[in-house]
């Protein structure tokens, strides 16, 4: 399962056990912030794309939408997400569990200017129901990320 992934990953870390998981499913932001019992913007949602050949995510805030005029200026191409069956083979994690940790080799992850505003997110951890709260160093520390990228317009 991906979450044995990522927990493996965090305990190389030491912190597997700052992962939570849940009885209800945690797979939307909305779900994810009822189950956290926090306002739906700090759900650090990772969202999959491709770019040609390549498979990037993008951690975004949870009140946060893809800007498609931002997102060709930063990328040079329309934003074309990875469907929910390319999910899990591309990237290592199935829709609902996606996140920045333990991904597939080649995977290049970067972050939404949307999160700064937040001492803390809560990123998912590999399965429908899990998260765990990372102040934003950690989250730049743990998942690996080439840079921060303004790509998003808040909607919520």
């Amino acid at each position: 399962m991906s979450i044995d992934k990522v927990r493996e990953y965090f305990k190389t870390k030491g912190m597997e056990e700052r992962i939570q998981e849940f009885e209800s499913s945690s797979a939307t932001v909305a779900l994810a912030a009822k189950a956290l019992h926090c306002e739906e913007s700090r759900i650090a949602k990772t969202l999959s794309f491709h770019i040609g050949e390549k498979v990037i995510l993008i951690v975004a805030a949870g009140d946060a939408k893809i800007d498609n005029a931002k997102y060709k200026a930063q990328f040079g191409t329309k934003a074309k997400m990875l469907s929910f069956e390319e999910a899990e083979p591309l990237i290592g994690h199935a829709v609902g569990g996606v996140c920045p940790f333990a991904v597939n080799e080649g995977i290049e992850t970067y972050l939404d200017l949307s999160l700064k505003r937040f001492d803390t997110v809560f990123p998912a951890c590999g399965s429908a129901n899990s998260a765990i709260e990372l102040s934003i160093q950690e989250l730049e520390q743990y998942s690996g990320f080439v840079t921060w990228i303004d790509v998003c317009k808040i909607v919520l």
